[in-house]
């Protein structure tokens, strides 16, 4: 049996990766898996733990480690939002199949992102959201071979939308 394309989401936190990806991974019958949880696996601490203990160029550099590593064909890929900062794991990624960027507006994120402190986001101390916000759209756009737009959608909507631009790869 051929083994089925992956599909790797990227975007800012809050943008939908993970909770489209598992959609997407039935839809498509592909398996899911987020590299958040990859990261949090081989190193036994979550994200957050990771940058108190050290600091947000760590777990960039541990991310990549784990990206570029990674063997992932017939997956939904949901990465951190962080993950573009890498290029060897971004080109190691686009081995398996297109590169979707979840693109939603910074008041949107902030709409839906409660524990911004806390979450484990890999920033610069002191980096606001919205500069965080313009230094990744640029990268996000650079990787991505579909880009769907988030913004007055509910998870059906955008799925539907990401489905539709799949098939035009096809």
């Amino acid at each position: 049996m051929k083994k089925k394309r992956s599909v790797v989401l990227i975007g800012m936190p809050g943008a939908g990766k993970s909770t489209l990806g598992v959609l997407l991974a039935k839809e498509l019958a592909l398996d899911f898996v987020d590299t958040d949880l990859l990261i949090q696996s081989r190193e036994g601490r979550t994200l957050q733990e990771i940058m108190n203990e050290s600091d947000y160029l760590n777990l960039r550099r541990i991310e990549g480690e784990v990206i570029a590593d990674a063997e992932l064909p017939s997956h939904v890929i949901a990465t951190g939002g962080s993950v573009v900062y890498s290029e060897e794991g971004m080109a190691n990624l686009r081995r398996f199949g297109p590169v979707v960027f979840l693109n939603c507006s910074a008041a949107e994120l902030r709409r839906r992102i409660n524990n911004y402190e806390s979450r484990g986001i890999a920033k610069a101390p002191g980096q606001s959201f919205a500069a965080l916000f313009e230094e990744r759209q640029a990268l996000y756009r650079q990787y991505a071979d579909i880009t769907v737009d988030c913004d007055g959608k509910d998870m059906q909507q955008v799925l539907d939308r990401l489905l539709e631009e799949l098939q035009t790869l096809a």
